[in-house]
């Protein structure tokens, strides 16, 4: 064992992730802060498998699901496993949009309609990486002309960066060379209490949303194009509550996503601002995580169709075992054009900045 796998604490091997797939070499990477803190992740997907952050007594657990090979990530029965989304987060109507007049189809991968970038997205591509330092890396990717019936050629860069108060920072940069679409997002996986075998349900961990308004679904997923005021419903997370506490409220809201699996709209002073969208915190291990971001949305889901498949170490990952805050613009805004636009021409650049901060709660 090398000397690096030693002083490793989220017990993850590099060999583990060392293939080939799509012609490129893939491997894995640790980020660790001066705490002694670590973010690993896999180029296939940009698929973090380990956060190692310490409970209130100092014990280090890993708070993300994953897998701890190459092969188990690229078959993953949950294949969006805390790995990063593209070209378009979210769903997209019987994979349908019109651009410049035109109609495109994308591919379908989800009932009759496209969710997150189509079955071959983001998540199943073998992305460059760069080491920064220790504790940041680049990953880049770029995605051709026609790829899932997308318009353009778009290149990405994706920045990772754990810092010194265990805060995940996401960075995205993308440009295009043809007006396209582009919703990108980060869908982690995650389990605050720590994974483990069976890791717990996310029903006593108690939730903060910032957000006054919800995007209600009909019964594939997609927006009926309504934005509701989340008052008196299940989805009014502004004052804290337990997940469990309305999770399976007879709501027709909830019924449709199966629990949790809606897009926030986040309140903000101005657009682009980076600011608070979420606040957890798991009562048993004291660990927190709050969430801020320049986007304007934010999709909550809670796992709702695991079924116990395995995961890194041992772990098992049964059913509304994992929260996803995935920062992100409306679902299928280019069929809802008072949607924020989602349009990217050339000469433009996308950004967006998604922090994820873990901690304790005093």
């Amino acid at each position: 064992m090398s000397t690096t796998e030693t002083k490793n604490i989220c017990g993850l091997k590099k060999e583990n992730f060392q293939a080939t797939v799509q012609g490129k070499k893939t491997d894995l990477f640790i980020l660790r802060n001066k705490q002694g803190n670590e973010v690993a992740f896999t180029n296939y997907g940009g698929a973090l498998v380990a956060i190692m952050v310490p409970d209130k007594n100092g014990k280090p657990g890993n708070v993300i699901q994953g897998h701890d090979n190459i092969e188990d990530v690229i078959h993953s029965p949950e294949p969006f496993l805390s790995t990063l989304i593209g070209r378009y987060g979210n769903r997209i109507c019987k994979g349908k949009f019109t651009l410049h007049g035109k109609e495109y189809q994308l591919a379908v991968n989800n009932g009759q309609n496209s969710l997150h970038g189509g079955p071959t997205g983001f998540h199943a591509r073998v992305w460059d990486v760069q080491r920064i330092n220790q504790q940041a890396a680049v990953l880049k990717y770029n995605s051709s002309y026609g790829e899932e019936g997308f318009r353009g050629e778009v290149d990405i860069w994706v920045a990772y960066t754990f810092t010194d108060d265990n805060e995940l920072i996401i960075k995205y940069l993308a440009k295009t060379n043809k007006k396209t679409i582009i919703n990108l997002t980060h869908h982690g996986f995650y389990s605050l209490a720590g994974i483990a075998n069976p890791t717990p349900t996310v029903d006593n961990i108690i939730c903060q949303i910032n957000a006054d308004y919800y995007i209600p679904i009909d019964k594939t997923s997609i927006p009926t194009g309504e934005i509701r005021f989340v008052k008196d419903t299940p989805f009014d997370f502004r004052t804290p509550k337990t997940i469990g506490q309305d999770i399976n409220a007879d709501n027709e809201q909830i019924i449709n996503g199966a629990g949790y699996d809606h897009c926030y709209v986040l309140n903000k002073k101005e657009e682009g601002e980076l600011s608070f969208a979420a606040k957890v915190i798991e009562p048993v291990s004291g660990r927190t995580m709050e969430v801020y971001t320049t986007e304007p949305g934010m999709q909550f889901y809670t796992d709702n169709w695991a079924d116990g498949y395995k995961g890194q170490n041992g772990a098992t990952f049964p059913r509304r075992s994992a929260i996803s805050f995935e920062a992100q613009h409306f679902p299928d805004t280019p069929n809802h054009p008072y949607f924020p636009s989602v349009e990217l021409n050339p000469g433009e650049e996308y950004r967006q900045k998604t922090i994820y901060k873990f901690d304790i709660e005093k």
